[in-house]
């Protein structure tokens, strides 16, 4: 048999795989247009269209016919060196494919169209800050949630079926063992910290027109490296991205006029996960592959370019002056060195995405802990409100005055996302590992940030990470670049040093 004839399975794979891939963006785009510019009165039919596209692409995926074409594909396995592009693509499409047959299509619909009605009760409850109004729907998200659980099966709790699906090979037991080793050093951090003085952050806390907070944002994210012609930011309620292929990536914001920060870091956290995306090999394309290893893995490239790049002395010797011309008024007497401290003033606060880097993940420990509550049963929904407020006392000082800063701050629970959140504190662990081996190997990182020179920490990611989109596990990366496992000693060494020094401890 000649080449072309042995590959030809391959290329049928390919084809169809191509075709799901095509339902599941156009699948993406819709959901994109609900949290972006759908009319509020259009959620019933936008909830039908996405249970429609759900369950033809879930249809198609878990056929026949690709079991068929995946069994006559993996015999090549053996002659294909195991880091080739198709090698990995049968093994992840397998890994896929083993999961989705799991689900009833029925499910699948049912999953999509709950969580679209879900999210817009959310919005809603979120306004006008009333939990009852969200409950039903997050009760019957639980519900499809658990069964999904249930069907895709776990050896230990239910909850690491779902972890899986964000996380890939990691389990319950083992997040809870690096949240508690790292809660138990953060703490004290906190507390050295509590006895300094804070830093003024006052003026952060001025007017600043709406329009020139997002002009500079977008400035700045053109300058990292994010395309723009492969790419877009708008507004929605809760910050967020995604991606339809690599040549369209879509990042949004949400604007405060009375808090800069909220806006700014919420553009480079979000175009971090843009630049992921769009670095992804073109090769990948309309494949299972085409896309981020991890969650965790994701969040670290939103981290790492919203916190140690966008939140550092050396950036900020650059943009502070470009800062400055757009506010005049507001920053024209607020020296560089206050406005650095400023923006990086530990203390605890309610809402997860303005929390500063030291208390941030405290945030998702409590998420974490509530969610295996949840799951386990131990918890139920209309108890949420309660526990999350006494969660918040307990591991910040602080509770909620009304649910819209407290239980209802998140979209994630409306969208079915349950077990995504531990992959945030996952990312930032992740984040300082990679930064620490950029700067050993980038002769000079920290004078090119000075100088608004980012093009080689990029070409360093997008070599070492972004290009492989999941090819490679997130263990598998993160071994291949640092040499190690992941590990919190990274991430807490950079707390100790840089927060040592702005607070002098």
């Amino acid at each position: 048999m000649n080449e072309s004839a042995r590959l030809e399975p391959l290329g049928r794979l390919r084809d169809q795989l191509g075709k799901i891939s095509d339902l599941n963006a156009a699948q993406a785009l819709l959901g994109w247009d609900q949290e972006t510019y759908m009319p509020a009165g259009a959620v019933e039919a936008r909830a039908q269209q996405l249970a429609t596209l759900g369950r033809m692409a879930h249809e198609m995926f878990t056929s026949e016919q690709i079991g068929r074409l995946l069994a006559e594909c993996e015999p090549l396995v053996l002659d294909l060196a195991d880091d080739s592009d198709d090698a990995r693509l049968l093994r992840v499409t397998r890994r896929d494919y083993d999961k989705a047959t799991k689900l009833p299509a029925d499910l699948v619909a049912e999953l999509a169209k709950t969580t679209a009605l879900a999210q817009q009760a959310w919005k809603e409850a979120r306004a006008s800050s009333d939990f009852p109004h969200f409950q039903p729907h997050l009760e019957r998200v639980l519900e499809l949630v658990l069964r999904k659980a249930e069907a895709y099966g776990y050896e230990a709790s239910p909850y690491d079926a779902l972890l899986d699906e964000y996380e890939p090979q990691m389990r319950t037991a083992r997040v809870a063992d690096i949240f508690g080793a790292l809660r138990e050093q953060l703490v004290p951090i906190v507390q050295a910290i509590g006895t300094r003085p804070a830093p003024d952050d006052a003026f952060l806390h001025r007017r600043y027109p709406e329009q020139a907070q997002l002009d500079f944002g977008l400035r700045v994210v053109k300058r990292f490296g994010f395309d723009f012609d492969r790419g877009r930011q708008d507004r929605s309620a809760h910050p967020f991205s995604t991606s339809f292929s690599t040549t369209d990536v879509r990042i949004t914001t949400r604007v405060q006029p009375d808090f800069l920060p909220s806006a700014l870091f919420g553009t480079l956290h979000e175009a971090g996960h843009g630049l992921y995306e769009q670095g992804v090999d073109p090769a990948l394309e309309r494949t299972p592959l085409a896309a981020g290893t991890s969650l965790g893995m994701h969040e670290s490239q939103s981290r790492l370019w919203e916190n140690l790049v966008g939140r550092s002395r050396p950036f900020w010797r650059f943009y502070y002056p470009r800062l400055r011309e757009v506010f005049p008024e507001q920053l024209g007497a607020i020296p560089l060195e206050t406005f650095y401290r400023g923006i990086n003033r530990v203390a605890p606060s309610l809402i997860r995405v303005e929390a500063d880097e030291v208390t941030y993940n405290l945030h998702i420990m409590v998420r974490f802990e509530l969610e295996v509550a949840m799951v386990s049963g131990e918890l139920g929904v209309a108890e949420l409100p309660e526990a999350w407020n006494a969660k918040m006392d307990e591991v910040l000082g602080l509770t909620p005055r009304a649910d819209a800063d407290g239980v209802l701050q998140d979209i994630h629970w409306s969208l079915g996302a349950i077990g995504y959140f531990p992959t945030y504190t996952l990312g930032n662990l992740i984040s300082a590992q990679l930064f620490a081996r950029a700067s050993e190997q980038i002769d000079g990182l920290h004078e090119q940030l000075a100088a608004g020179r980012f093009d080689a920490l990029l070409g360093w990611l997008r070599d070492r990470v972004h290009r492989h989109g999941r090819k490679f596990t997130a263990s598998e990366l993160l071994h291949a670049i640092t040499g190690g496992d992941l590990e919190a000693e990274s991430w807490l060494a950079y707390i100790r040093r840089k927060y040592g020094e702005i607070y002098d401890l």
